[in-house]
């Protein structure tokens, strides 16, 4: 039965993928607002209010990723669906960007230089486009019993 788009192929995939624990979803973030803490408090203007706060997250994600982890599954299933819409919107702009910051002007250059790799350029006068090789290929033979 053909699909959606007419062809035989069916080209929706379900990723299985699955949401992180909430320890470790804890710990990263525990981690996180430790680092932004210590870059404020080292190289910002010192303990400031806003130095406190981020080591006071800190603190508040380790304790709960240590004593009650499960209290963080709304905020890791959030995150979690934050991080497959950034997905489907990142990941086709940097395809594209690889597309047209490489292979784009590679083709350019290739055309400008009147290289063609695939030979596909259409010649009327021609009889053929067979191209016959020199020598000639291995003898018909030598293919019986290959295995």
């Amino acid at each position: 039965m053909a699909s959606k788009n007419n062809s035989h192929e069916d080209y929706s995939r379900e990723d299985d993928v699955q949401v992180g624990s909430e320890r470790s979803f804890g710990f990263v973030f525990a981690a996180v607002f430790g680092i932004i803490a210590v870059i404020k408090a080292v190289f910002g203007a010192g303990m400031t209010n806003w130095t406190i706060f981020w080591f006071s997250g800190s603190g508040v994600f380790l304790a709960i990723a240590l004593i009650m982890p499960r209290i963080l599954r709304p905020l890791n299933v959030v995150w979690f669906k934050f991080g497959l819409l950034l997905n489907s919107i990142v990941s086709p702009i940097v395809m594209g960007l690889l597309f047209f910051v490489t292979v784009t002007p590679i083709g350019l250059l290739m055309r400008l230089f009147g290289k063609r790799p695939l030979n596909l350029k259409f010649e009327p006068e021609a009889e053929s486009y067979w191209i016959h090789r020199t020598p000639p290929g291995p003898e018909a033979g030598s293919f019986k019993n290959q295995f």
